[in-house]
């Protein structure tokens, strides 16, 4: 009775909207369910084609690798005559000249044996001058032999002496330095004229360690499947990771013709940069792109824009809003972009992706995605991969 007397109380009018809102709710959730179990998108999800126009400029393929600044010119000078250093002229970052005087170490004891290798001499010149006044021709061959090897004794004496000052071998920048006054420096033998000096891309283990700072270059490793697409002269474009803006360009100078050692196979490069950016410095990382192949005024797409299957490689153009699978033959496969030799003509629009949603996750295209990436057709946003476009 207290059900009917409540029922009786609620007006008709507003009894016929609650009825119509529950009835709107079920037809809603019963369609909502049956999208859920047929998988067929809602229209918002539909399948979608975006296109792009086919274009012409120049089109680039590079090899990338990660590598670090080095001095293209160093050298490694040690003393030829070990003892205890004396005295050292430079600091790390100094820049010096050509036989500019780097340390010394103690002469003492050479200073001495050169001096009784002269003395030496001297009474082998007399012996010899005595075997020449009055000897048979046997006194005169054997004083004559005296005298040389007691000459070859004061140079090898003197180069004694003169290794006890160090001297740079070429003109460059200190950058290290490995030892210290009071320390013992042992020499290094072959050396003349006071300097044990070696000429390479790294610094060696010299007392002494000079660099070209002004002909710097990138040593990188790169994969085995690049190295075959590399040769020297091939140019370059650096980038510091550690410099905001900075870059520069350069040239392959050097492929080693072995893999380096390591858990994966690479092989090391060396490129050559034609300029060095303010606050470039020794160590510094820095991304290094190679051009291994170009090709300048060419047609081309995306690469998302061109299929492959059965050995035969097309793309989808659409016209008048109709689409066409068309045959096209294609020649290089840049980073981004392939050329076109044939089948298409600029101005054309192809298909670049067919985008479905349904989780919620769409193809991303070169130059942005859909909805960002391209404006009446054409390519969009990425500038930074674009070839020229004419």
């Amino acid at each position: 009775m207290r059900a009917m007397r409540l029922r009786r109380g609620i007006p008709l009018g507003r009894t016929t909207l609650i009825n119509s809102a529950l009835g709107l709710l079920l037809v809603g959730g019963g369609t909502w369910a049956y999208f859920m179990i047929s998988g067929d998108a809602t229209p918002a999800q539909a399948n979608t084609s975006r296109t792009v126009a086919v274009a012409q400029g120049t089109v680039t393929a590079t090899v990338t690798a990660d590598g670090s600044i080095e001095s293209a010119n160093t050298m490694s000078a040690d003393f030829a005559t070990g003892g205890t250093v004396t005295a050292i002229k430079v600091k790390v970052g100094d820049k010096v000249a050509k036989s500019a005087v780097l340390a010394t170490v103690d002469a003492t004891e050479v200073k001495e044996s050169l001096a009784t290798a002269k003395r030496n001499l001297d009474a082998a010149r007399d012996a010899l001058d005595r075997a020449e006044d009055g000897g048979d021709d046997s006194s005169i061959a054997n004083a004559e032999n005296q005298v040389d090897q007691a000459e070859s004794a004061v140079a090898a004496a003197q180069r004694s002496v003169d290794g006890t000052v160090l001297k740079a071998p070429m003109a460059g920048t200190v950058v290290a330095i490995s030892g210290a006054v009071g320390g013992s420096s042992g020499g290094s033998s072959g050396g003349g004229g006071g300097n044990s000096s070696s000429s390479s891309s790294s610094s060696g283990s010299g007392f002494v360690q000079l660099a070209d700072l002004t002909k710097l270059q990138v040593t990188a490793g790169v994969a085995e499947a690049d190295a075959t697409r590399l040769k020297v002269g091939q140019s370059a474009t650096v980038t510091w990771n550690a410099l905001t803006g900075a870059t520069a360009t350069g040239k392959v100078s050097a492929i080693s013709p072995t893999a380096s050692s390591g858990n994966t196979v690479t092989y090391p490069i060396e490129v050559l940069l034609d300029s060095i950016p303010e606050g470039a410095r020794l160590g510094q990382t820095v991304s290094l792109s190679v051009t291994v192949d170009e090709v300048a005024d060419a047609v081309y797409v995306p690469a998302a824009a061109v299929r492959t299957a059965g050995g035969r490689t097309t793309v989808t153009v659409v016209k008048d809003g109709v689409q066409e699978t068309r045959a096209v033959e294609i020649g290089l496969k840049g980073d981004a972009y392939t050329v076109i030799v044939s089948g298409v003509t600029v101005g054309e629009q192809v298909v670049l992706a067919t985008v479905t949603s349904g989780t919620g996750n769409q193809q991303q295209f070169p130059g942005g995605g859909p909805g960002g990436g391209f404006t009446g057709g054409g390519f969009g946003g990425n500038t930074g991969n674009r070839p020229g476009n004419r």
